[in-house]
C-alpha cells in the first residue's frame, strides 16, 4: 500500500491500524537544535483522543506518545523522529458480522476489493483513528514555528453542526473560546445548541454533519509553487484526506460561484505600515542612475523611492491569503464540510458475498455521532504540517537547524562531553602536557 507519507521537506511517513498494536510515524525534516519533548506533543494528542465528552465515542485510549528517536538531551538532531502510541481499548469481536458483509457507505468492500483481503476490525487502515498520527507530527511542527523567527498562529473552531450555524468569530474570540465546550465553537451560545442537537442525534441512533473554519495567521507571502505545489493544492490534498471529509474551501469558497469579476477582484494599494525599513531607505542611494530616474518628486522637489510608500497589498481578503496558488502574507482561511458519521446504531441492510445473503446489520460499536469537534486538532494539525513544510521549502527556515548557524558546531544544545565532567573522574581522559 502506497500513500502513506506526506509532505516535501517536513515529511510524515504513518502505519497502523485502527485495532492493530500500535499507531505511529516517523517525521523526516525536522531542523536541528527545536526544543522538544513528549509533553509538547501529548497536550495536542489529549485534544483529540476519544471519550471526551457524551458527544464522543467511548473508546477508551490515552493516547500516550513515546519517542523513540530524533531527540538528544531534549533538542531535536535533525534525524527522523519515530514515535509510536499503543491501543489499548480495541474490541473487534463487534466487527465480525462485517467481515464479508460490508457496512453501508465505508470503505469496508472497497478496501477489499483493491487488495483481496483487509484489516477488519474496526476499519483497519481506513479508520480516523490514524489522524492520531497526524496531530502528533502536527504538534511537532507547532513547536519548529514556534521557536523560529516567524509568529505563525493557527487555529480552527467547528461554525456548524446540522442547520446550527455560529455567527462570525474573531481570530482572538477562536483562541479564547473554542476549548471551553465539547463541541469546539467559539460562540459559546451557539456552542449550546450544537451539543443539544448532537445529543438528539445520538439518542435517535443516528448522526449528523458539521464544518469547522480555520484561519492561519502570520504566514509570509511568497510560499508556494504554481501548479501542482501551490499551497491550495497541497492543502486540498491533505484536508481531503481525512475520514469523511467531503468539502473544502478557503476564501469566499463556493460564494464566488455567484460573483461578478467586478465584486470578485480586490484592488491593490500601498499599505504604510509595511514600508521599507531605515536601513533599506538608506541603501537607496547606491542605486543606480536607471533607477534614480524612475523616483518621482516630492512637493517640495525632491526626489523620492517609489517603494518608500510601502509594499503593495489587495484592498480586502476575499482570496483568502493565496493568489496564484501563493501565499500573500494575508491570514489563510476557509471552511471544511463533514457529512455524517457512517457508523450509526439504526439497522441497515447489506449484502454477504460469502454467502449470497441479504442481510440486517446493525454496527454497536462506540462512534461519535457528529465529527468535527474532534476534527479540530487535526485540522490544526494539517495545517502546521503544510505551512512549515513550505517554510522549509522557501528557505525561511533553514531546513537543517533552526539557529541558521551553518558550520558552526559549538553550540549551547550540543551535548556535553561526559569525559569533561569534573564530578565523575572515572569518565575523564588524560589531558596532553604541551611542555
Amino acid at each position: 500500500m502506497n500513500g502513506n507519507s506526506f509532505g516535501r521537506l517536513f515529511q510524515v511517513t504513518t502505519y497502523g491500524e485502527s485495532h492493530g498494536e500500535a499507531m505511529g510515524c516517523t517525521v523526516s525534516g525536522v531542523p536541528a537544535g527545536v526544543e522538544l519533548d513528549e509533553e509538547d506533543i501529548q497536550h495536542d494528542l489529549d485534544r483529540r483522543k476519544p471519550g471526551q465528552s457524551m458527544i464522543t465515542t467511548s473508546r477508551d485510549e490515552p493516547d500516550a506518545v513515546s519517542i523513540k528517536s530524533g531527540l538528544q538531551d531534549g533538542y531535536t538532531t535533525g534525524t527522523p523522529i519515530g514515535m509510536v502510541i499503543q491501543n489499548k481499548d480495541s474490541r473487534s469481536g463487534k466487527y465480525e458480522p462485517f467481515v464479508t458483509a460490508p457496512r453501508p457507505s465505508h470503505g469496508d468492500f472497497t478496501y477489499s476489493a483493491k487488495f483481496g483481503t483487509r484489516n477488519w476490525g474496526g476499519g483497519g487502515r481506513s479508520s480516523a483513528r490514524e489522524t492520531v498520527n497526524w496531530v502528533a507530527a502536527g504538534a511537532i511542527a507547532k513547536q519548529v514555528l514556534a521557536q523560529s523567527e516567524y509568529d505563525v498562529q493557527i487555529k480552527a473552531h467547528v461554525n456548524q453542526i446540522g442547520d446550527v450555524r455560529a455567527p462570525e468569530v474573531s481570530f482572538e474570540e477562536m483562541l479564547e473560546h473554542t476549548e471551553e465546550n465539547d463541541v469546539r465553537c467559539a460562540d459559546p451560545e451557539t456552542a449550546a445548541e450544537m451539543r443539544d442537537l448532537a445529543e438528539q442525534y445520538q439518542q435517535e441512533g443516528d448522526s449528523i454533519g458539521g464544518s469547522v473554519y480555520f484561519e492561519c495567521r502570520g504566514v509570509p507571502r511568497g510560499l508556494g509553487a504554481p501548479r501542482f505545489d501551490s499551497v491550495p493544492s497541497r492543502l486540498g490534498q491533505l484536508i481531503y484526506s481525512i475520514p469523511a471529509v467531503n468539502d473544502f474551501e478557503y476564501g469566499v469558497g463556493r460564494d464566488a460561484r455567484t460573483m461578478a469579476g467586478t465584486e470578485y477582484n480586490e484592488d491593490w494599494e500601498f499599505d504604510e505600515s509595511e514600508s521599507r525599513s531605515d536601513s533599506e531607505q538608506s541603501s537607496s542611494a547606491e542605486r543606480s542612475s536607471a533607477d534614480s530616474r524612475a523616483a518621482k518628486p516630492r512637493d517640495n522637489g525632491e526626489e523620492t523611492d517609489p517603494r518608500d510608500r510601502g509594499d503593495p497589498t489587495p484592498v480586502g481578503n476575499d482570496h483568502g491569503g493565496i493568489q496564484g496558488g501563493i501565499t500573500t502574507g494575508d491570514p489563510i482561511y476557509g471552511e471544511i464540510t463533514w457529512h455524517p458519521p457512517v457508523s450509526i446504531p439504526k439497522k441497515q441492510e447489506t449484502v454477504d458475498w460469502e454467502t449470497g445473503e441479504r442481510k440486517e446489520i446493525q454496527v454497536v460499536g462506540r462512534h461519535d455521532p457528529v465529527l468535527p469537534p474532534r476534527a479540530v486538532p487535526v485540522v490544526e494539525a494539517l495545517l502546521y504540517c503544510t505551512v512549515l513544510d513550505f517554510m522549509l521549502l522557501s528557505g525561511r527556515i533553514n531546513p537543517d537547524r533552526l539557529d541558521d548557524r551553518p558550520g558552526e558546531y559549538d553550540t549551547d544544545y550540543h551535548p556535553s562531553s561526559p569525559v569533561n565532567d569534573p564530578d565523575d573522574a572515572a569518565t575523564q581522559a588524560e589531558t596532553i602536557d604541551d611542555e
